[in-house]
């Protein structure tokens, strides 16, 4: 068998979907913008962010008990952040008591 006949590793189908992956996922530089109206916030205000950023909605006592925060301090980073413009909030459908919360960068 010859050389040429042989894939070398480079041209894997794995390695192709490897690359074609990290195409499609955005620069550290474009990640870096994304968070551009956060960095000068409280640390709280971060938190409570970072952890909108990875589920779709919360409610102000999930997000207290997802970042041990007290509920003063989420109320309070949630309203910085609503100020900055990267929360958004409606009524919940299930409860009429209660704001959903949504990170929109």
């Amino acid at each position: 068998m010859s050389v040429p006949d042989q894939l070398t590793h480079a041209d894997s189908p794995r390695d192709q979907a490897d690359e074609a992956a990290q195409a499609e996922q955005a620069s550290p530089a474009d990640q870096d913008d994304r968070w551009e109206a956060v960095r000068e916030l409280p640390p709280s205000a971060k938190l409570v962010a970072k952890v909108l950023d990875d589920h779709e909605t919360l409610t102000q006592r999930e997000l207290a008990d997802e970042t041990l925060l007290s509920a003063r301090t989420v109320r309070g980073a949630v309203g910085r952040l609503e100020d900055a413009g990267v929360v958004k909030s409606r009524v919940s459908f299930t409860d009429a008591r209660k704001q959903l919360y949504w990170l929109t960068i």
